[in-house]
């Protein structure tokens, strides 16, 4: 999801590879009081905590406006004719 934003915001593929790049192979653990759990992959494309996410966030629900407000001006024409 994030890529494809990026892509239809007309950023350049070199930053979508670099920001792409970083959330590849991602790993975390649960920390408890008790323990550490084994690490596992992330697999959602957004990291809790991430100083990346709140711009990633911004990337995505402009991009997905843009998407909803074409299909809404085209829904608008087809009712007027």
């Amino acid at each position: 999801m994030i890529s494809w934003a990026m892509r239809k915001l007309g950023i350049e593929e070199w930053l979508v590879s670099a920001v792409m790049s970083m959330y590849a192979g991602a790993k975390t653990v649960v920390r408890t009081v008790y323990c550490n759990s084994k690490g596992f992959d992330v697999k959602v494309d957004m990291h809790q905590g991430s100083a990346l996410s709140p711009l990633l966030f911004v990337i995505v629900m402009e991009a997905i406006s843009r998407e909803f407000r074409v299909a809404l001006n085209c829904c608008m024409l087809m009712t007027w004719q």
